[in-house]
């Protein structure tokens, strides 16, 4: 397999790296928050500003896609080659909320270098991360000496993500046709630690719902009619206790069918980790662990479905006493899923489930949210194994481990689209606090990005051909 030459990539991504900073400072600056409507005029800013930059990189087609909320942009670069595959990268260009008062030690919008890093919202989830394409492709058609990529490149940057994605799986169907790619790579998503370089390989589904539960016409006094009429709030927390079994294994007929057990190998991999649980429930604030037997923690949160109370509420909430029987109780549950397991089967079989638990004299109602499909890359890809040989020359030969992530996101919906197996390509670590005041993003990580993409298109165009 060809190789492009190592330091030729570092050479040309360390004579660019400043100019690479300051455009990546100015996007920076644009504060294109999806969640707040007075900043809908600066995320079509964002959009714009973003597409002007790809045609300058060189991309022949950067187009602003509308949707009835943000605009996502499209940028294509063909490769000139006839049997060379087409990879469509994936990233946000939205930004989560930020203000100073929320604990910022500096103006969230005008970015801050110090200690080798650039603070500033969006530095890395998920501005930095999609911006280190651009300087990726040149220094790979710079160390080539091509003039179009290896791939059929393709980029797909939403501007609703940290706002729901709303529009976007509405958004890949209507331009599915143009969004046709062999595979598909997220640049949403993170690494283990900084000396502990890995590859995402999954993301759970989700499904979620509200279950309102329908007693007496009224409230009603608890001393006349106590003890014979049903109780909604009663049936709720029977609902609840009813969920999980004493091995917490969700209880639901048909929960389970489809989800492939863990191998062996797999088991192996997560256990690679330097997982420290101590560490992990002091970032969960947790004094406990507690989850399905037979499965340590790691992988009850990337491989296993799990089934959530989210909120319960019903009856008097008020100081002092209230003695009644409530009219109407409610729960929210939400069930994350892993590959094997269908939303629309899951949905059916919760309704059934509850349907089935309520006694007569209750009535319910159930109300399913958007739901998104899991997906998992299988370990023997072509693809993901380009993907971890680039990640590994970039890193100068540290061995490459392989996550999961526990939630979920819009990913899914390219794979269920575009019928394309997703992976995932981030540089971000946990202590970048995503969403959280002072986000950052590691500058050696970041120019990491930058090499990896700068190898992988050689490597991808000959390992899916």
């Amino acid at each position: 397999m060809s190789r492009t030459p190592d330091n030729a990539v570092r050479t040309y991504v360390e004579q660019h790296r400043a100019a690479f900073l300051d455009d990546l400072a100015e996007w920076l600056r644009i504060p294109s928050v999806s969640a707040q409507p007075e900043h809908d005029g600066d995320v079509r800013r964002s959009a714009e500003w973003l597409a002007a930059k790809l045609a300058g990189t060189g991309f022949p087609v950067a187009e602003i896609w509308p949707t009835p909320g943000a605009p996502a942009v499209f940028a294509e670069w063909p490769s000139g080659d006839p049997d060379a595959p087409t990879v469509l990268v994936y990233g946000h260009h939205d930004v989560q909320p930020a203000a100073r008062k929320d604990g910022w030690h500096s103006d969230p919008f005008e970015p801050r270098f110090a200690d080798g890093r650039m603070y500033g919202r969006g530095a890395a989830d998920d501005k930095g991360q999609v911006f280190f394409h651009t300087l990726g492709v040149r220094a790979h058609l710079a160390a080539t000496g091509r003039t179009a990529p290896a791939v059929n490149l393709k980029l797909l940057v939403e501007g609703e993500e940290e706002s729901g994605s709303t529009h976007f799986r509405a958004l890949v169907e209507r331009q599915a046709e143009r969004l046709a790619a062999d595979v598909v790579i997220v640049s949403d998503t993170g690494m283990w630690s900084k000396t502990t370089p890995t590859v995402c390989t999954g993301m759970r589904g989700l499904a979620d719902c509200e279950i309102t539960l329908y007693g007496p016409d009224q409230d009603i006094h608890s001393g006349s009619f106590g003890g014979a009429v049903p109780n909604p709030a009663t049936v709720a927390a029977r609902l609840v206790a009813a969920l999980h079994d004493e091995n917490e294994q969700v209880t639901i007929p048909g929960f389970y069918e489809g989800v492939a057990p863990l191998t062996d190998a797999e088991r192996e991999l997560f256990a690679e980790l330097p997982f420290d649980e101590e560490t992990w429930l002091g970032t969960a604030k947790s004094h406990g662990t507690l989850g399905e037997a037979g499965y340590s923690t790691l992988e009850r949160i990337w491989a296993r479905p799990t089934a959530e109370l989210n909120g319960i509420g019903g009856g008097y909430q008020g100081p002092g006493g209230k003695t009644i029987i409530p009219s109407t109780a409610q729960l929210k549950l939400s069930f994350r899923l892993v590959a094997g397991q269908e939303p629309a089967k899951i949905e059916r079989a919760v309704a059934d489930w509850v349907a089935a638990q309520v006694p007569a004299g209750i009535r319910h109602k159930i109300v399913f949210g958007a739901a998104t499909r899991p997906c998992l890359t299988p370990l023997d890809h072509p693809a993901l194994q380009s993907v971890v040989r680039a990640m590994g020359r970039a890193f100068d030969g540290h061995k490459i481990r392989f996550t999961r992530e526990g939630g979920s996101g819009p990913a899914a919906d390219l794979q269920d689209v575009l019928g394309a197996p997703v992976l995932f390509l981030g540089i971000s670590v946990p202590s970048d606090g995503w969403h959280a005041p002072n986000e950052k993003v590691e500058l050696d990580l970041l120019l990491k990005g930058v090499e990896t993409t700068a190898h992988l298109w050689g490597d991808m165009a000959e390992s899916l051909r």
